[in-house]
């Protein structure tokens, strides 16, 4: 689940800049800007359900700078204008925190990984599938490295290494969430910024996801297959030598699948099945989704045997989760609050729509892809980059004739991919800090896979932008 990339101890010297901080910053900013760059405006008009600019409509109006109260008053009014979207975050969130509490996910997953226990040829596809599933209907992220320990297990009882059992956990989460074809938290957002009909082009990033899954799972087999003829050839050997990144049969510790887990998976899997479908056949939208997972999380503590103050008490420790992510938004709001403040939103938009008028419709999404690869590092929370980049992006798209689709699914691969490996996203820090794996040597293992799904992003969205994908 994407909850923004929460603080972290680091060594004392250089400390990275707090995510929050580099967001006001920006806000700060972009108050600045609004005393040097001329204010200026787009005509808009109503399309079917959605507002879009009219191209060539630009014109210059008069300044309005950003006082310095104002600039603070941004904050709040950013939170306000998110409510929507942050309160929908609160209610997945404490959804999931019910389901999390009942360990019916634990006991599934621990299920599948002792059923492929003894099988090479199954173990890592099945359990990277698995995770896969996860990763594109929960948006699975943090929750991943509770599950490492016990991929290690396997891995190492199977006669592989750590870096092989933490790959098939994290990477299979990783390659669901870039996928998304059902993530609330990335794609589900973008959309609703973009004013596209929630989970729209799912077939699209289907067929994208198979590809990016597929390539994993290859590359962590063919790995794998490595360290077993020559176990001196681990990337961690000296790790495990060591005893750095050794664990025991006792972190297999969760309760066994039972019929109550069963049957909680069987309510959660109705649950997103009726969002689909409430989504395509009645227009449900956050509001009624947040609803809908509501009731999911409430059936399935009482499934789960749960007394109802021990549903509530998960279910608050389920929204303490997500508040670093929920509350980045309205943080990340406020900056496109300032620039409307100051009326120089539409001026960025047009300064950067005139660069890119001299440029092919796919070499536009690729740069789109690119800017949104480099924000991650910044702003490595899905929804607070959402936030932050798709109401630029969306208008540029309409300026440049390009599907606002696209333009979400180069948010949607710029934010995911470079997740595996930039030293800003807590949740893999928190993977290598479990796992007793050296940051640098994961990067030299997972490096290759990343550029491999860039590659499969980029020509995905030149795909789409000739298909002029909606």
């Amino acid at each position: 689940m994407d909850r923004g990339e929460q603080s972290e101890q680091r060594p004392t010297g250089f400390r990275f800049p707090h995510t929050y901080a580099i967001l006001f910053s920006v806000v700060i900013i972009a108050a600045a800007l609004s005393y040097v760059i001329p204010a200026g405006e787009f005509e808009r008009v109503e399309v079917g359900d959605r507002t879009e600019v009219v191209p060539g409509s630009y014109t210059a109006v008069e300044q309005s700078p950003v006082s310095f109260f104002e600039l603070f008053k941004a904050i709040p009014t950013g939170l306000i204008d998110g409510a929507n979207i942050i309160f929908y975050i609160f209610l997945v969130g404490g959804a999931f925190g019910i389901i999390r509490a009942t360990g019916a996910i634990e006991a599934a997953i621990q299920k599948v990984m002792l059923m492929v226990k003894g099988n090479e040829r199954l173990m890592i596809p099945v359990i990277m599938l698995v995770f896969s599933i996860l990763g594109f209907t929960t948006g699975m992220a943090e929750e991943a490295i509770i599950f490492v320990p016990i991929g290690i297990v396997l891995a190492t009882a199977l006669g592989y290494d750590a870096m092989v059992g933490t790959a098939m956990v994290t990477l299979g989460a990783a390659s669901g969430f870039i996928g998304g074809m059902l993530n609330p938290f990335t794609v589900g957002i973008a959309q609703e910024i973009a004013e596209l009909t929630i989970f729209s082009g799912w077939q699209f990033r289907s067929v994208v996801y198979f590809f990016v899954l597929g390539i994993a799972i290859l590359y962590v087999m063919h790995y794998a297959k490595k360290v077993k003829k020559d176990p001196e050839s681990s990337l961690v050997y000296e790790e495990a030598r060591k005893g750095h990144v050794n664990f025991t049969d006792d972190v297999m510790n969760f309760d066994e699948l039972k019929k109550r887990h069963i049957m909680i998976l069987i309510t959660f899997t109705v649950g997103i099945i009726i969002n689909i479908y409430g989504i395509f056949q009645h227009g449900w939208f956050l509001t009624e989704l947040s609803a809908n997972f509501f009731v999911i999380g409430l059936i399935a503590g009482l499934v789960g045997g749960m007394k109802i103050n021990d549903i509530f008490d998960a279910f608050i420790d389920g929204m303490k989760l997500v508040v670093y992510g929920a509350i980045i938004v309205g943080f990340a709001r406020a900056i496109v609050v300032v620039l409307e403040s100051g009326v120089i939103i539409d001026s960025v938009i047009n300064g950067m729509s005139s660069v890119l008028d001299f440029l092919p419709p796919s070499i536009t999404a690729l740069g789109m892809l690119v800017i949104q690869v480099v924000i991650n590092f910044f702003i490595p929370s899905g929804s607070g980059q959402a936030m932050t980049t798709m109401p630029i992006m969306t208008p540029i798209a309409d300026l440049q004739e390009i599907p606002r689709q696209v333009a979400v699914l180069a948010y949607q691969y710029g934010d995911a991919i470079t997740n595996t490996i930039i030293p800003t996203s807590a949740s893999l820090m928190g993977v290598l800090a479990v796992s007793g794996i050296p940051y640098i040597k994961w990067v030299r293992f997972v490096w290759k896979v990343t550029l491999m799904w860039l590659i499969i992003a980029a020509a995905a969205l030149v795909v789409a932008t000739v298909m002029g994908i909606s």
